[in-house]
């Protein structure tokens, strides 16, 4: 199955078939009916949806939706961490609504970091259900009604002071194709990297809706921005405002700020103690790419890596394939530091002991907003704001 997952991904990222193997190319004309029949289905939902057939709910605080267009690697979980602390920082206690997509990594992954925080996290399917059990249990509150109304809308305070466990706003992860619930505020993620591969829906490419859903876009970050080169930058630039061409554009990295040990996760081992060393990179996420090459710019003397499909479940066998490499480097260079990313981690925290005695460290990094032509931090956060400052005038 892993072989399997591999081969199709190869094919949504190659943009000349002639490059792929014989198995690849046979297994196109599936793919292609696949996604004819994907389109076809996503085409039916929308024109159900526009219809009212199927209801769109809205909540009683602003929504703010954090989504893609293409499978995994998007920067949508750091993009949703970051929004989640300023809201946090600012006096809104957030909702984070997440799918709990494969094991709920990422879920756990945002309980972890947000632990002792007033931000809250509801994992589900139907988010509309959870957002109800976290408003019944934890109340909500108005959005002119409380200390989040004078910072937010400028207007006279009312009421008494906010209570952390009141939630002020919801954070919709994973929110672009999750047409059941309304939103205030559109941002759609996109990989720097890897944009959007051959162009088609998936399964025959990465795509989950068609490029033109880019209109529906209040906000679009460019994930991964510091590896892309200058050029193609701006051709991705001029590319997006062809579709939608009122949408400001961020761009954004993944800051590393320091590792810890898989077996204590209170120990915190600066970046610059990997310069000059021999790593392997194990990770099984949709942006393996990125995360090699943010070790790679650490400083380490040599890079290696073993990359899975994303959301993986690590097997025996997988850590027979690991260690039969580590040994290979140890052999040829010198003993070398294994670094996995955090949602690696969180998916299972102790499968990596598997790997003693090698050295096992885990990536922390955090999302950057890196200044492109006006759109900075300050001017997305304030595009945040706004959210609130809308609210209030529809309310008053």
């Amino acid at each position: 199955m892993e072989k399997l997952r591999k081969a199709v991904n190869e094919i949504a990222y190659t943009q000349h078939y002639s490059k792929l193997s014989h198995l690849q190319r046979s297994l196109i004309p599936i793919l292609f009916f696949a996604s004819s029949f994907y389109s076809a289905a996503l085409s039916l939902r929308r024109a159900l949806y526009d219809s009212g057939l199927l209801a769109k709910h809205r909540l009683p605080v602003p929504v703010i939706s954090v989504g893609n267009l293409t499978w995994g690697g998007n920067g949508k979980t750091p993009m949703v961490e970051f929004i989640a602390n300023y809201l946090a920082d600012s006096g809104i206690s957030p909702l984070i609504l997440t799918r709990g997509y494969a094991g709920g990594d990422e879920a756990k992954m945002l309980h972890r970091h947000f632990l002792g925080r007033p931000v809250k996290i509801g994992v589900g399917s139907n988010r509309a259900a959870v957002a109800a059990g976290y408003f019944k249990r934890y109340g909500y509150v108005d959005t002119c009604a409380s200390k989040h109304s004078e910072r937010f809308c400028h207007c006279e305070k009312v009421g008494s002071h906010l209570s952390s466990e009141k939630i002020g706003a919801v954070i919709l992860d994973d929110g672009m194709q999750h047409w059941s619930l309304k939103r205030n505020l559109e941002i759609v993620m996109i990989n720097g990297l890897t944009l959007w591969g051959n162009c088609h829906l998936i399964p025959r490419g990465p795509l989950r809706e068609p490029l033109d859903a880019l209109r529906q876009a209040d906000v679009v970050v460019l994930h991964h921005a510091d590896l892309v080169s200058e050029q193609n930058l701006k051709d991705t630039g001029l590319m997006l405002r062809e579709v939608n061409k009122s949408v400001p554009v961020f761009f954004t990295k993944m800051y590393p700020c320091y590792f810890f040990n898989v077996g204590n996760a209170t120990f915190r081992k600066p970046v610059g103690d990997l310069l000059n060393a021999i790593v392997l990179c194990v990770s099984a996420i949709g942006s393996a790419k990125a995360f090699t090459k943010a070790i790679e710019k650490i400083g380490a003397f040599y890079v290696d890596r073993i990359e899975f499909s994303d959301h993986h479940i690590f097997l025996t066998k997988d850590f027979e394939l690991i260690k039969g490499r580590l040994r290979e480097l140890d052999d040829r260079l010198s003993k070398p530091v294994v670094i996995v990313t955090e949602k690696d981690y969180d998916r299972d925290p102790t499968i990596f002991n598997h790997l003693d005695p090698f050295e096992v460290l885990v990536l922390c990094s955090k999302l950057k907003i890196i200044p492109n032509r006006g759109c900075t931090e300050d001017s997305f956060k304030k595009l945040l704001k706004e959210v609130f400052a809308h609210e209030y005038v529809n309310s008053s």
